[in-house]
């Protein structure tokens, strides 16, 4: 081929079909055979788009140099295949490219490097079947070649697929629809992609993503099929779980949205998300939230400590549970169980919140009601038992002493074995009266106080029982009546049980005064037990009531061999 590149100041000498365009795609010339291919007579094509005769080719993609299939539209409007070459070149600061276009039956294309056009060919032919199914069909469909990693994957053997169509691997997993559709697409001599299932030899289901390229003559019909797949199995089953993992989420989401107070946070905690219970116990409107922090229904009642420890647990990437108490927009108050949950980054630095919330407001009411009710059973309680420690210490001790007088001034009058043993049964009556009326209310505890009344106790007590008690006090001020006698109850009641079943000759008790509480405690090396199994007994459920009757707060630090701590913190 000889071509003169002066465009438009010399006709062009070829024998190929030349078209010279500008880099927008606008016609500048055609050689005589172009013409005859393409215009009409009579008619011009310089500065027509280049997508009038050959609408399918995007000239921008084509690389200069090698051979591209498209199709045109001759004279006739006649749709046929040809193969382009495109060469581009400058002038005058102008880009241009050089068309070279070759019919399908063009002899021509013959000269044009046929070695090195087969070697291409070879080659790709070489990759395709290394890394993909490829197969041929006529324009029937009947199989005419198939690559190993067709045979390797269907389990046939290629004397198995030649002869026949693509029914011997249909899994009937696709409807008819689907098929014709494909049928249409390839039969009008257009590409079809897709992703189809397959059925092995052996039973099993494949999956391939699938390309099938109609190859046409000369009048633009299929006369095979090139079709080229890739097995996509493991993928498309890594889609169907994320699909159902994406369904669970969707589910679980509509699950919380319907029965859960739910709000989205950022890592400052401003409002992202928050779902239709939100708004309606919180009696916001969503734009009144989206964009503010959980400041909006704040309701004073938590120390800014709370919020601190609160933000100091989700700040680490771990999940915090408690109950708060939120304002609503109409200034009543309400109670949630609140879960919140940290999502972290691939560093583990939380990057958003999730809350989730249940409404206990009437719960947190019966609360409280059970709690006072039972605040008061035990001021009634006390009471009582202050009653009858008077009584029994102002009435039966004080007839039992008088007794004992007589007693001994009979025995200094006459000397008889009856006296003594009266004496000391007296005496004997005397001690029990008084132990009776210390465990119901010890009076030095009315009178002098917290401190006085709890060295008294651990006199006795271990004088009583052998087991050394190390009192520790820190404690600058009188409390409340109703405090100090919930810290004694509390005292004897774990001094009991370290008696009973911790086996071990010594315990400590500490009080010391902190900034805004008392704090307590209790502690021994002896057996300890397994607080995830214990169920709370009369004594333990009494010392938490009376912790909560105040306001305080009681936890328990044990495990199976390591002793037992008791913690109580009371507000001042």
């Amino acid at each position: 081929m000889t071509t003169r590149t002066q465009h438009g100041s010399q006709q062009e000498i070829t024998e190929d079909a030349t078209v010279v365009i500008d880099d927008n795609g606008f016609i500048e010339s055609m050689n005589e055979k172009a013409q005859e291919l393409f215009v009409a007579a009579g008619e011009s094509s310089t500065g027509s788009h280049i997508e009038k005769w050959i609408p399918e080719t995007n000239i921008d993609v084509l690389e200069p140099g090698t051979f591209t299939q498209q199709f045109g539209l001759t004279t006739e409007g006649q749709r046929i295949p040809l193969f382009i070459r495109k060469n581009t070149f400058s002038i005058g600061g102008n880009d241009y490219a050089l068309l070279v276009l070759h019919a399908d039956n063009d002899s021509s294309i013959s000269n044009l490097e046929p070695e090195k056009v087969l070697n291409e060919l070879l080659d790709m032919k070489f990759a395709l079947d290394e890394s993909t199914i490829v197969a041929i069909t006529d324009q029937k469909g009947i199989i005419k070649y198939v690559n190993d990693k067709f045979c390797e994957i269907s389990k046939y053997s290629e004397e198995e697929l030649i002869g026949q169509d693509h029914r011997i691997i249909n899994s009937g997993y696709h409807s008819k629809g689907f098929m014709r559709d494909l049928w249409r697409t390839i039969a009008n001599g257009q590409v079809w992609r897709g992703d189809i299932k397959n059925q092995a030899k052996d039973g099993t289901y494949y999956w391939v993503d699938t390309t099938i390229v109609p190859f046409l003559n000369n009048k633009g019909k299929p006369y095979q099929y090139l079709a080229i797949r890739k097995e996509i199995t493991e993928f498309k089953r890594v889609v169907d779980e994320l699909e159902k993992s994406m369904q669970e989420l969707v589910d679980l989401k509509f699950a919380l949205d319907e029965s859960s107070i739910v709000a989205i946070t950022d890592e400052k905690g401003i409002i992202t998300y928050v779902n239709d219970q939100f708004c309606q116990v919180s009696k916001f409107e969503r734009e009144e939230l989206i964009g503010r922090t959980h400041s909006v229904i704040n309701s004073g009642y938590h120390s800014k400590e709370f919020f601190k420890e609160l933000w100091r647990t989700i700040g680490s990437g771990e999940v915090w549970k408690g109950e708060i108490r939120n304002q609503a927009k109409d200034g009543n108050f309400y109670w949630v169980d609140t879960t919140i949950v940290p999502f972290l980054n691939d560093k583990g630095r939380p990057y958003q919140y999730l809350a989730i919330r249940s409404e206990i407001t009437e719960r947190k009411r019966v609360e409280e009601e059970l709690q006072r009710t039972m605040t008061r059973l035990i001021d009634v309680q006390e009471e009582e038992r202050r009653r009858l420690s008077r009584n029994l210490h102002d009435g039966i001790g004080q007839n039992l002493y008088s007794h004992l007088i007589t007693i001994s001034r009979l025995s200094a009058e006459m000397d008889h074995p009856l006296i003594g043993q009266m004496h000391d049964e007296a005496t004997e009556l005397i001690e029990e009266v008084r132990d009776i009326s210390w465990d119901l209310r010890p009076s030095v505890l009315d009178d002098l106080g917290l401190v006085p009344a709890i060295r008294s106790f651990l006199n006795r007590f271990s004088d009583h029982y052998g087991i050394d008690v190390m009192f520790e006090c820190v404690l600058d001020q009188r409390l409340g009546t109703h405090a100090e006698i919930t810290i004694y109850r509390i005292i004897q009641e774990s001094l009991t049980n370290i008696r009973k079943y911790a086996d071990v000759q010594q315990a400590w008790i500490t009080i010391r005064e902190l900034d805004d509480v008392v704090r307590i405690m209790i502690e021994d090396k002896g057996k300890g037990f397994d607080d995830r199994q214990y169920s709370s007994g009369v004594g333990l459920f009494s010392m938490e009531e009376r912790a909560r009757s105040v306001g305080g707060t009681l936890d328990i630090h044990t495990s199976p061999g390591k002793g037992t701590k008791v913690i109580i913190e009371i507000p001042l």
